[in-house]
């Protein structure tokens, strides 16, 4: 799709970027200015993440559609030692290094569905998405004609 973008992430300089195309994205899809806070907010965290725990990944940057919503789809994905507890990751100021442990929790919160997939010694991919109801009136111009 036209929208979709995917961000390498190696320096702090890509989280940026890749928060501005989220940001941007999510004004193109109709999100309110809040909304494109918090996805550019998550991704921030996620890109974070990588970084500190991977050393570099990518993020993946998209729109997923159904009958009456749209979605900004954010995908993580780096090839670093994976998460060898998932369950305490997610533990609100748990963390494994010098951050505040609000990563994944953080996240998770500011999305309306967040999906993770490890494996150790093979990496991390998470997988969120932030929905909006669609207007009537999108839903009609989309439709083909009959």
């Amino acid at each position: 799709m036209a929208d979709d973008v995917t961000v390498p992430i190696a320096v702090d300089a890509d989280i940026v970027v890749a928060r501005g195309e989220g940001r941007a994205l999510a004004g193109r899809l109709g999100f309110s200015r809040t909304d494109a806070t918090l996805i550019a907010t998550a991704i921030s965290e996620i890109g974070r993440n990588i970084l500190i725990h991977a050393g570099a990944g990518e993020v993946e940057i998209g729109r997923d559609v159904d009958d009456h919503r749209v979605a900004i789809v954010v995908v993580a994905r780096d090839e670093g030692p994976g998460i060898s507890d998932v369950e305490r990751a997610f533990q609100e100021g748990y963390a494994t290094g010098s951050g505040l442990g609000l990563g994944l929790p953080g996240s998770r919160r500011l999305m309306d569905e967040f999906d993770i997939e490890t494996k150790l010694g093979h990496g991390t991919t998470v997988t969120m998405r932030k929905w909006r109801d669609r207007d009537p009136l999108e839903v009609v111009r989309e439709s083909p004609a009959r």
